[in-house]
């Protein structure tokens, strides 16, 4: 049986990634009419490669296939909408990516080296320095991605796109950008002005809605909480 607190801090740290990476969707995310240049020498990529795409704040993962194929996880609400494939085969815009992650529905899918892009820059197997792992065999990797092909859950956090291709590529699923997140979220919390930040905003909620059960009891047990973690 699930935690219901355990839950709740764990949507609440889903929204707050989403938030820090909202720039990401509004600059350069697939989807939107914007002109792209098609500039990838596909015959450099082999079949198993690691592609790397950088945005904003995240960078986009997936694993090459071949023959100008790309398998990688995006987030899609109209998976949730609908079964028309005709409708979900073209690539995913801005707001059924953004939605498809609030929603927490994604597919692993594939696309076009150039609709993978998105016009950026491409890295091949970088991870592979970053982890320090030993990859599996290429012809390996590719197999993983295509067996796993077709609708999942998603999850900013705990299954996003780094989390499918390591675990194509090394056997085990981690997401060192989800990691650095959390990291920054800590020392945030341990911050000594993040309590007084809240007591503040707790105060000032007092004033401006009343002395109520709703406003009293957060603006007490957040900065107690935040106190306690640091």
């Amino acid at each position: 049986m699930k935690n219901p607190m355990l839950e709740v801090v764990s949507l609440l740290l889903e929204k707050l990634l989403l938030i820090y990476n909202c720039k990401l969707f509004s600059a350069g995310a697939p989807g939107e009419d914007k002109a792209r240049s098609s500039f990838h020498d596909i015959n450099s990529f082999h079949r198993g490669d690691v592609l790397e795409v950088p945005r904003t704040h995240l960078t986009h993962y997936g694993i090459y296939l071949g023959d100008n194929r790309v398998a990688h996880m995006m987030p899609d609400v109209l998976l949730a909408l609908t079964d028309d494939k005709e409708l979900t085969k073209n690539v995913v815009s801005n707001k059924r990516l953004i939605l498809g992650v609030l929603g927490k529905v994604a597919s692993i899918r594939v696309d076009t080296v150039d609709d993978f892009a998105y016009g950026a820059q491409i890295l091949v197997n970088h991870l592979d320095k970053s982890l320090k792992k030993k990859p599996l065999l290429n012809e390996e990797v590719a197999r993983r991605a295509e067996k796993m092909l077709g609708i999942t859950t998603y999850s900013l956090l705990w299954n996003n796109c780094e989390h499918f291709v390591t675990y194509c590529r090394f056997d085990t699923a981690v997401s060192p950008q989800a990691d650095k997140f959390c990291e920054i979220l800590k020392i945030i919390i341990r911050d000594e002005r993040s309590v007084l930040a809240s007591a503040l905003l707790g105060l000032a909620s007092i004033v401006c809605l009343g002395l109520a059960s709703y406003t009293t009891l957060p603006a007490v047990v957040i900065p107690f909480c935040l106190w306690m973690a640091g």
